[in-house]
């Protein structure tokens, strides 16, 4: 599985966090860390599912766990729709939020 492609994919569509990122130098180390993380969103959503779906055919509990592992990990990325225009996302705290959260996964 190409996770860092699909995190790529995920940073770019959200266009201010990925200049930061980018701007900042840190684009490799945030798709290293966010990487991870989606990774072991999927492997355990997998397990969850093969516990839950004994007998399932393997291609699909693979499927479907990526897309709840996407959701997941989507809805942990540091960035609120809700946010004032002028407000900046904080480069620090983008990365302390996922730091927190994959130790504590």
């Amino acid at each position: 599985m190409q996770y860092k492609t699909i995190v790529l994919q995920l940073l770019e569509q959200h266009p201010e966090l990925y200049q930061q990122l980018r701007k900042r130098r840190q684009l490799l180390p945030a798709l290293e860390t966010y990487s991870e993380q989606l990774k072991a969103f999927h492997q355990d959503e997998m397990e969850s599912l093969l516990q839950a779906m004994p007998g399932s055919d393997p291609i699909q509990i693979k499927s479907e766990a990526l897309e709840i592992a996407l959701k997941t990990f989507e809805d942990r990325l540091p960035i609120s729709t809700h946010r004032d225009e002028n407000e900046t996302l904080s480069l620090d705290q983008a990365m302390a939020f996922v730091r927190n959260r994959s130790s504590r996964d």
